[in-house]
């Protein structure tokens, strides 16, 4: 924005020819970005700035714009760009900067009148929904602290950290960083350094495997994976520990698109401890947060220890909640709880969605207070149906109409020619065209798989097309780490586990648009 700025300050007149090709989109958003103008070599949109400055002129520059369309190929492109000759040969559109400097995609001034989600300040009574929230955790060595099967995950994070007390023993006459990445073995099949690795060598810090470590968590939407969860082996953890403090800490998170994505924005709720591109650099919005319990003291009546070790405290503000209530007419019995739903909700709804997409690109949701209290319960109430379908989506039956060509039924005591039945080696589609088949393996088909369903997108795939694209076994290039997804179900003694958690998350798209279409419409002032 402050770039912006100067540029139109500085300059007499700007000419910008968006050539588009944005490839770190996906599906029909990808196709409208068009080809690559670089080929290979670019996934960024790319536009050719002309700045001009006359020195005989004041003023602030005028700014001329031509976006060049969707869906053309490279070649197309570059062929205009030959035919247009000269910038008078462009048709231009002259933009009209914001207050805050946007010249296309320009955010709506309506959307600052609402209520931020949560504001990092820390100021004694911040007036937001939320009181804490966090990024999801990033490694930075993905390969090695996620995987499928919680018995390789474990195996190799501990011959991991048994590489790393080796070498940190030749790091003891090391006197800088620099040092020690010269001295250490850089092999990526043993371990991935990084300047946190790098800063504990230098410091002779020796570490442990811990098999308490070992956590689920959720890598992608409706995506689980065993995550090693480790202050020295993640690079940030960010406020995670006070929201999962625990493995079983009871808490609910709404998790939505981090600032400056280029993909439309997205929200998804967990209650395990979620990966940082959950959902695009996610923000996390916990229901609670936990503060150790320093002056515990046990009786036998008390539980155990671990029960005791954390006060749990609402997440959602006392501030706002008092704000609602009196907005409402002092009424009493809207609950935090009722908040953190009702801001689920509108998170879903297409009205707000589209009016403030350009918003939710730049910065955190505000939310607005609707004016009627039945639209208020009616929010709440839709937002949870959603939390309850998008927190149980294993256990949602499979949408009826369905058909599944070789399914069979396994006993409670699975053979192992269950497990080889049911494995996957790749999900894919009938074809691009035509989604409403799924080739499962030699042995499945799953046909009639309805259109409405592929409207459920999140953080820029559909949740179907999120679990054809996880769901498969493969190999990391520098690490050599396998990752079977297959290892999931066989580890909880459930060899058709993908193919029911498919089944499922095709019912729980197809009820998520029919509960966002019966959401109420929002009213804007």
């Amino acid at each position: 924005e402050g770039f912006r700025k100067c540029l139109q300050e500085e300059f007499t007149s700007i000419y910008v020819l968006n050539l588009r090709g944005n490839q770190r989109t996906s599906g029909e958003l990808s196709r409208k970005e068009g080809g690559k103008i670089f080929g290979s070599g670019s996934r960024t949109p790319i536009a050719i700035t002309f700045l001009v400055k006359n020195p005989a002129k004041s003023g602030k520059a005028t700014i001329y714009y031509h976006d060049i369309g969707d869906y053309l190929t490279r070649e197309q492109k570059l062929t205009m760009v030959h035919d247009f000759a000269s910038i008078k040969g462009v048709k231009w559109q002259v933009l009209e900067p914001n207050e805050k400097h946007d010249w296309i995609n320009q955010r709506d001034g309506l959307f600052d009148s609402y209520i931020i989600l949560g504001d990092k300040t820390e100021k004694e009574e911040s007036k937001t929904f939320f009181s804490i929230f966090t990024s999801g955790d990033i490694t930075h060595r993905d390969s090695w602290c996620y995987n499928s099967s919680r018995v390789t995950l474990a195996n190799k994070m501990n011959e991991t950290v048994a590489y790393y007390n080796a070498e940190c023993e030749k790091c003891r006459n090391c006197s800088n960083i620099d040092e020690v990445s010269e001295t250490v073995s850089t092999d990526e099949t043993k371990i991935k350094w990084d300047k946190k690795l790098y800063e504990h060598a230098l410091k002779g810090v020796h570490e442990d495997f811990y098999h308490e470590n070992v956590r689920p968590s959720i890598y992608r939407p409706f995506f689980k994976q065993w995550l090693y969860y480790d202050r020295s082996f993640n690079w940030s953890q960010y406020q995670l520990p006070k929201i999962f403090p625990l493995e079983n800490s009871n808490n609910l998170l709404i998790c939505v698109s981090g600032v400056g994505v280029s993909k439309d924005f997205t929200c998804v709720m967990t209650s395990i401890t979620p990966d940082y591109s959950i959902v695009s650099t996610s923000y996390c919005f916990p229901l609670y947060w936990y503060e150790t319990n320093n002056s515990r003291h046990l009786s036998l009546f008390d539980g155990t220890a671990e029960d005791n070790a954390y006060i749990q405290h609402n997440g959602i503000t006392d501030w706002i909640l008092k704000e609602i209530q009196k907005r409402y007419g002092n009424a009493k019995n809207i609950t935090k709880e009722m908040i953190f739903y009702y801001v689920y909700g509108i998170l879903h709804s297409r009205d707000y969605r589209e009016r403030f997409a350009a918003d939710l690109k730049k910065s955190l949701p505000r939310i607005p207070i609707v004016e009627s209290v039945n639209d208020f319960m009616d929010l709440y109430k839709y937002g949870r149906r959603l939390a309850e379908l998008h927190i149980n989506y294993e256990t949602v039956p499979p949408y009826p109409d369905v058909v599944v060509h070789g399914d069979r039924a396994v006993t409670d005591k699975p053979t192992e020619d269950d497990y080889k039945y049911f494995r996957v080696e790749k999900l894919r589609f009938k074809s691009k065209e035509d989604k409403s088949v799924i080739i499962y393996n030699s042995n499945i088909v799953i046909e009639n798989i309805p259109a409405k369903a592929y409207e459920y997108v999140v953080n820029g795939k559909s949740a179907i097309d999120w679990i054809v694209e996880r769901y498969c076994v493969s190999q990391d290039k520098k690490s050599l780490i396998v990752n079977d997804a297959n290892d999931w179900g066989r580890e909880h003694g459930k060899p058709r586990y993908i193919l029911d958690l498919l089944l499922s998350v095709i019912n729980v798209s197809v009820q998520t648009v029919d509960i966002v279409n019966a959401l109420p419409k929002l009213k804007f002032d």
